[in-house]
């Protein structure tokens, strides 16, 4: 770690707490800050502050009272969930104060470089990817962020012989101000946290964010088939390497005549892939592009392409009762996602979906519902997902209340041969803390029916 003195003796707000924020507000600590950290949870119920106020730290919470904002903060370091209409947050920027992500903290003190990876869908996979290939080639990767180690404390440990591969969130993005990955993956932009963003424009505004600080000393991996991904393209000043599923580029990661290639080296025969969906083609193109640009030799490459298939709760292989073969997709948390996932398989699906409603529908779902024989819904969105399910001329569809139910109803009304899909195109938070939890419910129902 990087012994900074940028916080010594500065008075700096910790906004929000779970897993980042406490490591950021014992890093600041250590760094010689003056930190007040303030959570909505009240203290009582709240182990994580109780500890940060062991190690002497200034603990509020309860409430996030707007008059902490006159107590001459000089910074303040926001949970990345908490919105940029927060009142907190929206005084502290009318007073000039400045906001940043823990993932800024965690750059500026990592001795580590950092190769970055955002978009809408495939960025678990992807990260994933990039670690296991590093890691096959005896790079010494990391791994953070998004993907549940908390970057900061990863730039803790790292040192200058590895390399930090790190999934970013557009909430994480719109908080950095230095930040500079040595490699930039952008796997693709749809619509998704209009919610928190408003707008489409701001959304890939923040997903933009991972290329603002890079020169041409530094690589954006992108996403040649999109126009929105290329418009980011034009606009940055590292040296720009494209992919692209459906045509060649000799200057990027491409496929031609069943081989996934390189800057015109072939790399490795599609057939020899273990990771199902066409999709994730898509993943391994720019994790592999990623690999090469970091130097690694394409056995390792190979390696890990032949063997891996898949990350927890992504199109997860789960178990096959009585000819039925279960998936837990529950990262898929928007219709794409979902699209991805009812695509990569041939046969007939039972489809289990539903979950927060967000204000959006589902009709892009429609033309991709041909192979869904079944459709199991539950939580807010479950009318929504009913209506386009009848469109799509589904005659079995089932209501339950949860996952847990979902599974033995599934399984009921399916055949052998089917398979039995958890992709839920929502996210999870009207019934379960994370998609995370919602999966790991799944594949205990499955367990269980077993």
């Amino acid at each position: 770690m990087k012994q900074i003195e940028t916080y010594q003796h500065k008075k700096i707000l910790v906004l929000g707490l779970a897993k980042s924020g406490v490591t950021a507000a014992a890093l600041l600590h250590k760094l010689g800050a003056f930190v007040t950290v303030n959570d909505m949870k009240p203290l009582s119920e709240n182990p994580e502050a109780q500890g940060l106020l062991e190690q002497g730290i200034k603990v509020i919470c309860g409430s996030h009272p707007i008059e902490l904002l006159d107590e001459g903060f000089e910074l303040i370091v926001k949970n990345p969930g908490i919105p940029y209409y927060n009142p907190m947050i929206e005084g502290a920027l009318e007073k000039g104060i400045p906001v940043i992500t823990e993932v800024e903290l965690a750059y500026q003190i990592s001795e580590a470089p950092f190769i970055g990876v955002t978009g809408t869908n495939g960025k678990t996979t992807t990260t994933t990817l990039v670690f296991e290939m590093l890691n096959e080639g005896k790079k010494q990767p990391l791994v953070a962020g998004n993907i549940g180690t908390v970057a900061s404390g990863v730039a803790e440990e790292a040192t200058m012989e590895n390399t930090i591969v790190i999934e970013l969130s557009s909430f994480q993005l719109m908080g950095i101000e230095t930040f500079n990955p040595k490699i930039a993956i952008i796997t693709n932009l749809y619509d998704a946290h209009l919610d928190y963003h408003g707008t489409r424009k701001e959304y890939i505004s923040a997903k933009a964010n991972i290329t603002k600080n890079q020169t041409e000393l530094e690589y954006l991996i992108i996403n040649a088939d999109q126009e929105e991904t290329m418009e980011i393209a034009r606009h940055s000043k590292a040296k720009i390497i494209p992919f692209s599923t459906k045509r060649e580029l000799t200057d990027g990661a491409f496929i031609r005549d069943g081989w996934i290639m390189f800057q015109d080296e072939k790399v490795m025969e599609i057939s020899e892939i273990a990771l199902p969906g066409v999709h994730n083609l898509e993943n391994i193109l720019s994790a592999m592009a990623a690999a090469k640009l970091s130097g690694v030799e394409n056995n390792a490459i190979q390696e890990v392409l032949r063997t891996f298939t898949g990350v927890r709760h992504r199109l997860q292989y789960v178990d096959a009762i009585n000819g039925r073969k279960f998936y837990n997709d529950s990262k898929a948390t928007n219709s794409l996602a979902t699209i991805k996932a009812i695509t990569a398989f041939k046969g007939s699906v039972v489809l289990l979906a539903g979950g927060l409603d967000r204000g959006n529908e589902f009709d892009e779902l429609l033309p991709y519902l041909k192979n869904v024989k079944a459709l199991i819904t539950f939580g807010q969105t479950a009318p929504k997902i009913e209506r386009v399910g009848h469109m799509a001329g589904i005659k079995l569809i089932s209501r339950v209340d949860n996952v847990d139910k979902a599974v033995p109803e599934a399984y009921r009304i399916s055949e052998p041969g089917d398979v039995i899909l958890l992709s839920p195109a929502c996210a999870s938070w009207d019934q379960y803390k994370s998609f995370e939890v919602r999966g790991d419910i799944f594949i205990e129902a499955v367990h269980k029916l077993k």
